[in-house]
């Protein structure tokens, strides 16, 4: 999977981003000479924590800025570790890496492409044990861009309180919540649904800047978030003054930001859900974020997919980057230009057509 940063393609639809920002954006250049290089502190800059608290809900002090959302789910890893850990998949492949190699046992609960990846709260209820202190789900989903409803998280919060530890928390990543389509508001954040649960999001996908490595998680139970940062310290001292200083920027003109990526993905979503009628693959409509799972028919050879695909320059996301079969694979439909998007998609056409039977 470093392959999406390490080996780009001329058409890459593996990327999962909204349209990147350009620093210019954000702020003056001239501004930054005055900026004072030093630490910073370790829960991170005070201003950041408090836009970050208000759009989620919750007070500044229980907003730990980390190193990308990857950094918050590491941390919170590692405070579990060694207790159990149930993942919800396919998933963002550090959420069952990550916790397998601070020697947690990890259980992963498949989530269906035929099924709509919709929350399967009785199967992760099934795993659950009194050594399990970590489920971890993300909403909207990776790699599907399934928002899992209210009653769907309020059914998973009560049978985790009733059949895992009494300290177990649910971590939602929420890195696309404020990916939306067109004019829809930015649904609520779950921060502030219970102590047990810890969130985590960054500016990486829906504002377009994963160059800040900027990202944050959440939590109102004092204890952990006292842990977490503590262990923040140890491990990274804080984050880059400038990169907090460029997020802040980011956050104080996000609206102006996230309306025109959001009117983006409508377009691009509406695109692509006319392509996907004319060839032979099936779709899961996302709720949000710049990516989606479509599925190869029957009829089409999955390695001769890819392999045509490749020589066209061009690239999707397989399935078992995820946890899931390779017959499925993410599309990302927000990082390339309206052109370039355009003329991926027919080169997706030239490929299925050659590796269709």
């Amino acid at each position: 999977m470093s392959s999406l940063i390490d080996a780009p393609v001329r058409y890459d639809l593996a990327e999962s981003t909204s349209p990147p920002l350009r620093l210019g954006e954000v702020v003056d250049p001239v501004s930054l000479a005055g900026l004072s290089l030093d630490y910073g502190t370790s829960p991170g800059d005070a201003e950041l924590r408090a836009a970050i608290a208000a759009d989620a809900g919750v007070l500044p002090d229980q907003v730990l800025v980390t190193v990308g959302a990857a950094g918050a789910m590491f941390l919170l890893a590692q405070d579990r570790a060694p207790g159990r850990v149930v993942v919800v998949g396919p998933c963002f492949p550090p959420a069952r890496t990550v916790p397998k190699g601070l020697g947690s046992p990890v259980d992963v609960v498949p989530s269906r492409f035929a099924d709509g990846y919709r929350l399967p709260v009785g199967a992760v209820a099934e795993r659950l044990t009194t050594a399990t202190r970590l489920v971890s789900l993300a909403s909207p989903q990776n790699p599907a861009g399934v928002r899992y409803t209210d009653a769907e998280l309020a059914e998973l919060l009560a049978v985790v309180a009733e059949r895992a530890a009494p300290d177990a928390v649910v971590l939602v990543d929420e890195t696309y919540r404020a990916a939306t389509y067109g004019p829809a508001p930015v649904p609520p954040s779950a921060a502030a649904r219970s102590p047990r649960v810890v969130t985590c999001s960054s500016l990486s996908k829906a504002h377009g800047a994963p160059g800040l490595r900027v990202g944050w998680l959440t939590t109102t139970d004092p204890d952990l978030y006292e842990r977490l940062r503590n262990a923040k310290f140890l491990r990274t001292i804080a984050c880059s003054g400038i990169d907090e200083h460029l997020a802040l920027g980011v956050l104080r003109q996000q609206r102006a930001i996230l309306a025109p990526r959001a009117a983006h993905l409508a377009r691009t979503l509406a695109e692509l859900t006319a392509w996907v009628a004319d060839h032979p693959v099936d779709l899961v409509r996302p709720d949000g974020g710049a990516l989606c799972c479509l599925r190869l028919a029957p009829e089409v050879d999955v390695a001769d997919f890819h392999v045509q695909l490749a020589a066209l320059d061009t690239r999707v996301a397989p399935g078992s980057w995820f946890g899931d079969e390779d017959r499925v694979f993410r599309l990302g439909f927000g990082h390339l230009p309206p052109d370039d998007f355009t003329e991926a998609l027919a080169r997706l056409s030239k490929a299925l057509t050659t590796a269709t039977s």
